[in-house]
């Protein structure tokens, strides 16, 4: 990136910055003589008291800024609407920090209950519920995408697998509840041992959309992310409902194959401040973020790194985590094969992705996202659910069944690893504050063939790294301990299923077998006895074979690491 893009980037993020609370929600109609077409306040009025409202959208993709203002201030002014339903499946808050998210309208008496499938962005509903104002019920994304989609088709529940021996199963965790552990269960154990999701009939959608044409057609050419909109549309018009799309463009008839006719929505609200993506407008979008992309992916990852550091939301990686994220994608393309299916997490996961991308190997494997994003780079950070340069933006739903249809590798992140092999990624500590929730993770360990967990070794390790080896300074406080506070991968269970489970960390990698936790290899520098056996709360097994292999210096290193996938 030379240093005039760099100079209009950094402008841009400040830019946006400095104006990101600036709205108006009584921006006029471009189009009076069609009644669809209505101020942000006034189709806040379509939304009765007591509606079960649904949103689409992910991270700081297809943010529908100016509705969540407007359904404030009008609640502010009239006391309506209230007690509102919020169906939201990924994690659409602001994380107490960033305006014009569903964090908006955390209100008491505002809205009174949420359904989503992370909560963690949620800051200001959290600390409603800590304080007993609110209701929050969360689900595995995926099953929770697919409850929604069932009620589109008429259906009001799912049945399936995805959660059994996790915390929502009710025979081995809470179910649903988050706050107050006491709410009413929406999961169900059947007598075959699967699980029977479902939620209220949802009578309100509220999304964001790129254009509508004078009519009132909805449009969705150049969107960063499909997401909910159409299930969430559908499910509503069903249920008798209504349904509210912001715009961002007033385009000609044609522009485009219609997403959502005229005839299948209540309100068109247009403004031109409506975002593709965090900071992005769609009247200024970002084309690498889109379908027929003309930018390389080098320029457009570029950016999004730069916007990420400006704002701090990517993490600054330290040496030690090169060492890890060289060793995960050793173990990667030493069990994987060309052509795979593979979704890549957040975290520690995202700098395998960046060893993929960049020794090439990334080209040969099929890239599944959650949100309904295939192929491309996947986007960190504030764009999390977006990609760069993608082949393919489907919904949510159908990226749901197509990753349960064949998924050959998941690769996440984890909190806490027990003896067991189990994993909890939803839970940091108590109160709702506290409360990560899963987002897709429980439906990708369901379908994933592979599943590889990256994971600090402890929190507040600190390691020195001389001569091609890692010295353990200091242990930090352990994530590999007896048993995790919460269940969000049950090992046991995966190892019925004939999964294969990976653990990489910064001083070695686990694989789960009937045996127990196998430390299988350990990087040049760490004392097998010492640094891990002694200090560590988890049980351990050696392999039957005796020692753990002792990985080869480039993985510490760096020099002549060379990625090559097997045909």
């Amino acid at each position: 990136m030379n240093i005039l893009t760099k100079g209009k980037i950094i402008l841009h993020v400040v830019r946006w910055l400095l104006t990101w609370k600036k709205h108006d929600c009584h921006y006029p109609s471009p189009v009076p003589e069609n009644p669809k077409f209505m101020t942000a306040w006034d189709a806040v009025a379509l939304i009765r008291d007591g509606a079960v409202m649904a949103t689409s959208g992910i991270g700081g993709n297809q943010r529908c800024s100016l509705m969540y203002w407007a359904i404030r201030e009008r609640f502010d002014a009239e006391q309506h609407p209230r007690n509102l339903t919020v169906v939201c499946i990924g994690g659409q808050g602001g994380r107490g920090k960033v305006p014009g998210t569903l964090e908006e309208i955390a209100v008491e008496g505002l809205n009174s209950r949420m359904f989503t499938g992370h909560t963690e962005t949620f800051k200001g509903q959290l600390k409603l519920a800590d304080a007993g104002k609110i209701e929050i019920q969360c689900m595995p994304q995926g099953t929770l995408m697919l409850v929604v989609k069932a009620q589109s088709e008429g259906r009001d529940h799912i049945i399936n697998r995805t959660g059994v021996g996790t915390f929502v199963d009710p025979r081995t965790g809470r179910g649903t509840p988050v706050m107050p552990p006491d709410a009413a269960q929406y999961v169900e154990v059947l007598e075959d041992g699967s699980l029977k999701y479902w939620l209220p009939p949802i009578d309100t959608a509220v999304f964001s959309a790129p254009a509508a044409d004078r009519k009132g057609n909805i449009y969705v050419k150049n969107c960063a992310v499909l997401c909910e909109s159409y299930e969430i549309a559908k499910a509503a018009r069903r249920n008798g409902g209504k349904v509210i799309v912001n715009v961002g463009l007033l385009v000609e008839e044609g522009y485009d194959d219609i997403f959502l006719p005229a005839e299948e929505v209540d309100a068109v609200v247009y403004w031109p401040g409506t975002e593709q993506t965090g900071s992005v407008t769609h009247n200024k979008y970002w084309d690498f973020l889109t379908l027929n992309s003309a930018s390389s992916e080098a320029e457009g990852l570029a950016r999004l790194k730069l916007v990420n550091n400006i704002l701090g939301i990517t993490p600054k990686r330290k040496p030690i985590d090169n060492v890890l994220a060289r060793l995960a994608t050793r173990i990667f393309v030493d069990h994987a094969r060309a052509g795979d299916h593979v979704d890549i997490g957040v975290g520690l996961p995202e700098e395998v992705s960046r060893l993929l991308y960049e020794s090439g190997a990334m080209d040969k494997l099929y890239m599944m996202n959650e949100s309904g994003v295939f192929g491309g780079v996947s986007a960190p950070g504030v764009f999390f659910g977006a990609a760069v340069n993608p082949r393919e933006i489907v919904s949510s739903a159908t990226a749901f069944e197509r990753l349960y249809e064949r998924l050959d590798w998941a690769i996440l992140g984890a909190l806490q690893i027990d003896s067991d092999g189990n994993v909890n990624v939803s839970k940091r500590g108590e109160g709702a504050i506290n409360y990560v929730g899963p987002g897709g993770f429980i439906d990708l360990v369901t379908s994933a063939k592979s599943i590889m967990f990256c994971s600090a070794w402890g929190d507040r390790a600190q390691f020195e790294i001389d001569n091609g080896k890692v010295t353990v300074v200091k242990q930090g406080k352990p994530k590999f301990i007896g048993k995790v506070d919460e269940i969000t991968f049950n090992g046991r269970e995966a190892l019925k299923q004939g999964k294969q489970v990976f653990y990489v960390t910064h001083v070695g990698a686990f694989r789960l077998t009937e045996r127990g936790m196998e430390l299988m290899c350990v990087v040049p520098g760490v004392d097998v006895q010492k640094d891990i056996l002694d200090v560590c709360p988890m049980k351990i097994v050696l392999p039957e074979k005796g020692a753990p292999e002792t990985v080869s210096p480039e993985i510490v290193t760096g020099k002549n690491y060379r990625l090559s996938l097997n045909d």
